[in-house]
């Protein structure tokens, strides 16, 4: 099947979230009691998570930036409302903002259980909450072969998406601690950079006789083909608090997606990049996030966050604006990047008082579309730089 660009492919969005106590804001088990009623509401498109303190829910498949954006906005509100009947509120962060990673409690299920046996204390590092974009594609090893391609721009989602600073009741430096917590387990982090479908079944066979996976669901490659779905999913972003930028983020990975596969029809089996500079990458964005710098993969230059955005927007500009979305990612882009992401957000919500209950208020109230304000870093010099960098613009970079 040959895929051109007026073929729109359709996306869906998968999004975890956290529970939390109202009172102490610490995450707190829930899940199986929350269940009923999320389920109730959005039916299939509701389900528990690795742990008790974490839920899923997922869009339909869309067509529109407009669509995804409606559609998270209302299971958000739909799992709230669930949540709220318990006692409990949600947030989607990359990480837990308050309680003890030590006592989350695994969910009693064959299949969490069976990684549990795997993994074992490594585990804990699956407290982390994540965004899931699926994107249509026309067979499964199209979306192989489009891995190779968006391998370059992952690091540059994870700037983007960087929502996780605080992991264990402290900051940790990071602008994604996700990222850094995934990564010790294997099968996450960039997929390889695979020849064939054929070539991905070996790889696949032989990390599954390695024991190194339970089943084909749980290779948490940023990039892999779904298992069930026609669809590749990207699977970098942290889970991201602001509906509305992450409808953006989705639409933005879409048109990578449909950039990719016009390479893929071309016969460009894509980069074959150093992996210790992608690894490199990786370790960059999830450290700056959108306050610092990033490497540029293909050259290895340390360039400005800020101008890697701009890159990629300049890259997929063709289809977003056949897709009639480039005028509306630019201006949302602009603001997030101004803002200095979920990162700034939650490092400003602590700054104000140095209360970590604040940042979980402030994330619930983003998640569920409650914020009147989501001002960037507190501290006015920061303000200043995050001015004077580059910023994403109609017309490219500025």
């Amino acid at each position: 099947m040959t895929f051109t660009i007026r073929d729109q492919p359709t996306l869906g969005v998968e999004e975890e979230y956290f529970l939390t106590a109202a009172g102490s804001r610490a995450v707190a088990d829930g899940a199986s009691r929350i269940a009923p009623g999320a389920t109730a509401a959005l039916g299939e498109r509701f389900s528990c998570e690795l742990m008790e303190c974490q839920v899923e829910a997922k869009t339909p498949p869309c067509s529109t930036l407009r669509q995804a954006h409606g559609h998270l906005t209302a299971m958000r509100e739909a799992v709230a409302r669930a949540a709220g009947a318990q006692g409990l509120r949600i947030h989607a962060s990359g990480t837990p903002v308050l309680g003890s990673l030590g006592s989350a409690r695994l969910r009693d299920d064959p299949r969490y259980l069976a990684a549990h046996a795997t993994f074992r204390a490594r585990t804990e590092a699956a407290v982390i909450s994540a965004s899931h974009v699926h994107v249509q594609v026309p067979g499964r090893e199209e979306a192989v072969l489009v891995g190779n391609h968006l391998r370059p721009w992952l690091p540059a989602l994870v700037a983007l998406s960087a929502n996780s600073p605080f992991w264990a009741e402290r900051d940790t430096g990071y602008a994604s601690w996700r990222t850094m917590a995934a990564h010790a387990l294997p099968v996450f982090g960039p997929p390889p950079y695979f020849t064939s479908l054929d070539h991905y079944h070996q790889v696949v066979a032989g990390l599954r006789e390695a024991e190194a996976v339970v089943d084909e669901g749980m290779l948490f490659w940023d990039v892999r083909p779904c298992s069930h779905l026609p669809t590749v999913e990207i699977r970098v972003m942290d889970a991201v608090a602001d509906a509305e930028v992450l409808a953006v983020l989705a639409v933005l990975v879409r048109a990578l997606v449909v950039t990719a596969l016009a390479q893929v029809n071309r016969g460009d089996a894509g980069p074959q990049l150093p992996e210790p500079v992608l690894a490199t990458a990786y370790w960059r964005a999830a450290r700056d996030g959108l306050g610092g710098h990033g490497v540029e993969v293909h050259s290895g230059r340390l360039l400005l966050a800020h101008r890697l955005v701009a890159e990629l927007v300049r890259a997929v500009r063709p289809v977003l604006r056949e897709y009639g979305e480039f005028e509306q990612v630019c201006q949302v882009l602009r603001r997030w990047c101004r803002q200095g992401g979920g990162a700034g957000l939650q490092r400003a919500a602590y700054g104000r008082r140095g209360d970590l209950r604040d940042v979980v208020d402030i994330l619930c109230a983003c998640t569920t579309g409650a914020a009147t304000d989501t001002a960037g870093p507190a501290d006015g010099r920061d303000r200043d730089r995050a001015a004077r960098r580059p910023a994403v613009t109609p017309t490219g970079p500025r």
